[in-house]
């Protein structure tokens, strides 16, 4: 069985780097500037690729009770934040009132596909992995 739970963990922690990197892309090279959900979002996301390759690393899957809540949070705050951009007069609970506002669409591909989507697909598919996962300590 640990073999399984090491494949969940390095894709759990391959979709952590991929959502990093794609963030860093869109502000870092596409100038987009991230607005204030979006920073929510990053907070959650950036600790993971460190817990979830320490977790790799060591072998330790019993981490994975550590690592869920914040993935389950950033199910939460991208919901939120999706819902912002594609529900008319969604104001989420504290609307957005300086810098970018949230409920701005950057890319807006196949007409549901933004940025908060990405994360949220991110979000699901880490903690997805996770929760198959069985929970194995290191000896």
């Amino acid at each position: 069985m640990e073999n399984k739970n090491t494949l969940l963990f390095y894709a759990a922690w391959i979709v952590s780097i991929v959502a990093t990197l794609g963030s860093l892309y869109f502000s870092e090279i596409r100038g987009f500037i991230p607005c204030e959900m979006c920073w929510y979002q990053r907070i959650l996301m950036y600790p993971l690729i460190l817990f979830l390759g320490i977790s790799v690393f060591r072998g330790d899957f019993y981490l994975k009770w550590y690592i869920l809540p914040i993935s389950i949070l950033g199910i939460v705050t991208a919901s939120i934040h999706y819902m912002e951009q594609k529900i008319p007069g969604f104001g989420g609970i504290k609307p957005c009132l300086d810098g970018v506002p949230c409920n701005i669409e950057y890319i807006n591909y196949f007409g549901f596909v933004t940025i908060p989507f990405m994360s949220l697909i991110a979000f699901i598919l880490i903690t997805l992995f996770l929760l198959f996962s069985r929970k194995e300590r290191l000896n």
